[in-house]
């Protein structure tokens, strides 16, 4: 097990989560949300993103969300700003962090953004040269890490070349997605050995889809292997649109009781991180996706 006992959990719900869901949410709903996560010991909350709203319906009101919700000192607000007028409207709207996406799949890459992953990067490079100038810290995303819905498998070495340009443009942090949720601990492990290469693994963060039940195990695998920093979504929510079956994110209440039971601190209240849960699920009509919050509420 990892020497460092302390994992941030980086909860992406109110972002990643939401973004995929069909039914209309209030405002007032998602900054009690987010409010509701501020106050679970929870570090980093990526609250919104600064996307075109025709393409992205959700996250329409998320200037609105960083207004209006009560900050927390020891919290960083992220949000995903995809060009520079994503990032005006982020500095306009106080966030503390951006994140910018990036594939491993040029396939996906071109079906997702509508362009090469070259030039996905290259259109980046304003956006974080522009956010270190406001001292706003980046990071970057990487998705189709060990899999993509177009192409099948991914060469390592091709997540190893886009994390290090992210990296050497100036994120602090690169966070590796199984965007489809392919992905088994050896994949993940496999994958690792050759990004750490390129990139320091106290720079990376693994982000895992649940499609295949493998999430839980792809981190564990990934904490074994160095990473400290690891993304969910409080519920379970969201999905990739472009995977078959995809059941959302990893619950972030799953991945804490993980982390509880192999003695690794991420100074995160489950009960009530399972309580912001189950209060946004409650709003979008359903039953929470965390096994733990099940397993507590019978």
């Amino acid at each position: 097990m990892t020497n460092n006992n302390d994992i941030t959990v980086y909860e992406v719900g109110p972002r990643d989560g939401l973004q995929n869901e069909k039914g209309v949410i209030e405002l007032h709903d998602k900054v009690e949300f987010v409010n509701r996560l501020s106050n679970t010991g929870l570090r980093k909350i990526e609250a919104g993103s600064f996307v075109s709203p025709k393409w992205v319906p959700q996250m329409a009101s998320s200037a609105n969300v960083f207004q209006q919700i009560t900050r927390v000192e020891s919290v960083c607000y992220s949000a995903l700003t995809p060009n520079l007028k994503g990032l005006e409207a982020a500095l306009e709207a106080n966030v503390d962090e951006i994140a910018v996406f990036a594939a491993a799949s040029e396939s996906f890459s071109q079906k997702n953004i509508n362009c090469s992953i070259e030039q996905s990067i290259e259109r980046f490079i304003p956006v974080i040269e522009r956010a270190l100038e406001n001292n706003i810290s980046v990071r970057g995303y990487v998705s189709c890490v060990v899999g993509c819905p177009y192409e099948g498998n991914i060469s390592p070495n091709a997540v190893a070349l886009v994390s290090q340009k992210l990296s050497d443009l100036g994120c602090y942090e690169v966070s590796l997605g199984d965007t489809i949720g392919v992905g088994t601990p050896n994949a993940i492990i496999n994958m690792l050995n050759v990004v750490k290469d390129a990139t320091p693994v106290e720079q990376l963060a693994i982000h895992c889809h649940d499609t295949y039940g493998q999430a839980l195990a792809n981190i564990y695998a990934a904490i074994e292997a160095g990473v400290t920093t690891v993304d969910s979504s409080v519920a379970g929510l969201g999905g990739c649109p472009y995977a078959s079956g995809a059941s959302g994110n990893v619950a972030s209440e799953d991945v804490v009781y993980m982390l509880e039971g192999l003695g690794l601190n991420c100074g995160v209240d489950l009960g009530k991180l399972i309580d912001a849960g189950n209060f946004i699920s409650t709003q979008l009509g359903r039953a929470s996706q965390s096994k733990v919050a099940q397993a507590l509420a019978q």
